[in-house]
């Protein structure tokens, strides 16, 4: 009986999470905006996981999906995945692009933003 009673709560918990992610779904309104921010403040006081929107160029690859940043302030490394590359538009170290992303601090390690959001800046 025991078992029955936790399998039904643990059923009531799943829909009651389901039915809250799809209210939020529903929502327009605004949003808490990511940190607009520049490379050399993500240096000096970047905390990991922080959410930041940079703009700037993408001015050169290192290897697989590791790239160097640049804004007026200085350069930073980014990790791009194949798929935040916005289809169709060709991106060179010219090109103005806005990234929204979170920065990466790991222990002897360089500070990097793993990129979520990709976009030619307008």
């Amino acid at each position: 009986m025991k078992k029955i009673a936790w399998a039904l709560l643990a059923g009531l918990a799943i829909s009651t999470v389901q039915m809250g992610n799809m209210a939020h779904a529903q929502y327009t309104g605004g949003q808490v905006a990511n940190t607009p921010t520049t490379v050399a403040e993500v240096l000096k006081n970047g905390t990991d996981d922080q959410r930041v929107t940079l703009r700037g160029q993408i001015v050169r690859r290192l290897y697989g999906d590791k790239y160097i940043f640049s804004d007026s302030t200085g350069e930073i490394r980014v990790d791009i995945d194949q798929d935040e590359w916005p289809a169709g538009q060709p991106i060179n170290e010219k090109t103005m692009v806005e990234i929204i992303g979170k920065v990466d601090v790991d222990w002897g390690r360089v500070t990097e933003v793993d990129v979520k959001v990709l976009r030619i800046a307008k």
